[in-house]
């Protein structure tokens, strides 16, 4: 085990000598190692002055050292240097990452890296920014651009925005670690909504985004079993420190009091040991909603009127109460229409498709767009009548709702969300507005970060979006929630649903939180919901997969994180996936190797393994 403490004086002979090993590693000939030896020496009366600390083993044995130098709120990291046997082994990675925690603890609001070329990569990868104004030897501009990191004494400058992790993190788990219970079936089948199937596969699928339920777990409580090696990348991806995993406690289907099998937080119950480890840990115990079985295993109260806006209509009705008060010129609400019979959606279908209107309809529950679908009087054209697109619809109760023309203005986006949650004081607080990705009236995934949400939209959003928050703290309901809107070419949002639990752009904020915190402030953060593999995989293929896939954005300055790993063994397979930048144009460079590179996996086998 490697820990990071602080330097000693008498250490710093050693240290020297260390940092002169680690710069000759890179083949540097002696006349240059001696012209930078005046500047590498670490005198004793230094060590604290340049607050210098090591890592060291379990041994006691030295294995690196970095320097935070300077006065906030501008500092540098002044030394970073590791033995050469162990370079590539992550103490590099600690090293940075401690030096990261002590600028944000001392103030410091800019820390600048003078780097030596060949560790240029490095920084890139940990998400260092690099500039034009690189440091040299006198011969010239030797910035972070290509091309320019080569030669002795050419540095490559790069700087970093320390941050501490943002404050609705901390008070969602207490800033601390917490254990995450995946339980997306069990959320699901309490609302018996007819367009998910009893099996709910995709809901145990889902279930793998309990990895990011807060920022930095301590356990994983899942239905299914998943790799081992999936969790281990994360891990090094965001920085945890380990984590327990406990999975394929859930195997049946998913009615939690159905006779298939009880749903997870029963199958918990149903494990004293487990049970009494998890809930009497002292650590928050994050599910993925409320449900009753969760009550039981936690102690919680529950009242099922709690989650009475998850329906699309009650949420309806909540918007409209609100619009009702003023205050929020750029909200529009769309009408909706309760069909209880198919013969009344027919009647109203067909009334609007013979006036030239289109329409959304709705099942009462849903879940990622599931039992949506959109009706122009074309597509009722080509399906033969209304009468036959109902037919093929699940059982229950349709809303009708009208269709919002888009897209936003200026070609921007069409689908945005506002995140947020109650917490147990029933104080309402701000997580952040997102854009989603959305086709067909299906969700597909959402990007969050500094500049995602047009300028237009930023204010109605969040005032809008704060107002349900106050609503759902006055009826009783504590936990996450989203509001989706739809935009119109008019520069107008039009709220369509509350979702009363962890989301998929939840799950993104989540991620940017702790990349923010662990590599500096900036990140943009995309969760793509289903990457096509080009092929099944077993596990240790899904591993060198996401390595690679890892390695290649890293390459580009980016982060990737395996979301959900086992769709890839689902007869059509996919992956869900994670990607992070600090620019618009390198996260779509990512996603974009990504997509590809989870592709091409089908070429590797050969056409017998392919996808049919």
């Amino acid at each position: 085990m490697v820990r990071v403490r602080a330097a000693r004086a008498d250490e710093a002979e050693d240290l020297t000598a260390l940092v002169m090993r680690s710069k000759a590693h890179w083949g540097y000939d002696a006349g240059f190692l001696a012209v930078c030896a005046g500047e590498l020496r670490i005198r004793p009366d230094e060590v604290t002055a340049r607050r210098i600390v090591v890592a060291e083993d379990g041994s006691g044995s030295v294995l690196g050292l970095a320097s935070l130098e300077g006065t906030p709120p501008r500092a540098a990291l002044g030394l970073l240097f590791v033995e050469p046997a162990v370079i590539g082994q992550g103490v590099g990675r600690l090293l940075y990452r401690d030096a990261l925690r002590r600028a944000v603890e001392l103030g410091v609001r800019e820390l600048v890296i003078d780097a030596d070329p060949h560790a240029a990569g490095f920084y890139r990868a940990m998400g260092a920014v690099g500039t034009p104004d690189g440091r040299d030897d006198g011969s010239g501009d030797h910035g972070s651009r290509p091309g320019t990191e080569h030669g002795p004494g050419r540095l490559v400058r790069f700087e970093v925005a320390p941050a501490p992790l943002a404050g609705w993190a901390r008070a969602w788990t207490g800033g601390g670690r917490a254990v995450h219970l995946g339980n997306v079936a069990e959320f699901n089948a309490q609302f018996a909504d007819a367009s998910l199937d009893r099996e709910q596969r995709d809901a145990h699928h889902y279930a793998c985004l309990a990895a990011f339920y807060s920022p930095d777990p301590a356990a994983l409580v899942l239905p299914r079993p998943v790799p081992r090696g999936w969790i281990e990348l994360v891990g090094r991806q965001l920085g945890w420190s380990e984590v327990e995993v406990y999975d394929g406690l859930a195997e049946g289907p998913c009615d939690p009091g159905g006779p298939g099998g009880p749903g997870l937080s029963d199958a918990v119950r149903a494990r004293p040991a487990l049970a009494a480890l998890l809930t009497g840990a002292g650590l928050p115990l994050v599910p993925w909603g409320l449900t009753r079985p969760f009550g039981r295993l936690t102690g919680r109260p529950w009242e099922a009127r709690e989650l009475r806006y998850e329906s699309k209509s009650a949420a309806h009705g909540l918007f409209g109460r609100i619009l009702a008060g003023g205050g929020h010129p750029g909200i529009v609400l769309p009408a909706q229409w309760r069909a209880d019979t198919r013969r009344a959606a027919i009647r109203i279908l067909s009334a609007r498709a013979a006036a030239g209107e289109s329409s959304v309809l709705k099942s009462e529950h849903g879940v990622g767009g599931s039992g949506t679908t959109v009706l122009t009087p074309a597509r009722v054209r080509a399906a033969g009548g209304v009468r036959a697109v109902v037919r093929r619809l699940p059982r229950g109760p349709l809303l009708v709702e009208e269709y919002v023309s888009g897209p936003g203005p200026d070609g921007g986006p069409r689908d945005l969300t506002y995140d947020g949650f109650v917490d147990a004081a029933g104080r309402p607080h701000e997580v952040g507005g997102a854009v989603m990705d959305v086709e067909d009236g299906c969700y597909a995934g959402a990007t969050v970060g500094p500049g995602v949400v047009p300028a237009w939209a930023e204010k109605p959003l969040a005032a809008f979006g704060a107002a349900v928050g106050r609503e759902l703290a006055a009826c009783g309901y504590r936990g996450w929630f989203d509001v989706d809107f739809v935009a119109d070419g008019a520069g107008r949002l039009a709220p369509t649903e509350t979702n009363l639990r962890l989301t998929g752009p939840s799950i993104a904020f989540m991620v940017a939180a702790r990349l923010d915190a662990l590599r500096g402030a900036g990140h943009l953060v995309r969760i793509a919901d289903r990457v096509e593999l080009g092929a099944r995989l077993p596990e240790a293929q899904l591993d060198e997969l996401c390595a690679e896939l890892a390695r290649g954005c890293a390459a580009l300055g980016a982060v990737f994180v395996p979301a959900i790993p086992t769709g890839a063994f689902e007869p059509a397979p996919w992956l869900g996936a994670l990607v992070a930048a600090r620019s618009t144009e390198v996260l779509d460079a990512a996603e974009a190797l990504v997509r590809a590179g989870a592709l091409a996996v089908g070429t590797v086998f050969g056409p017998a393994a392919a996808r049919p």
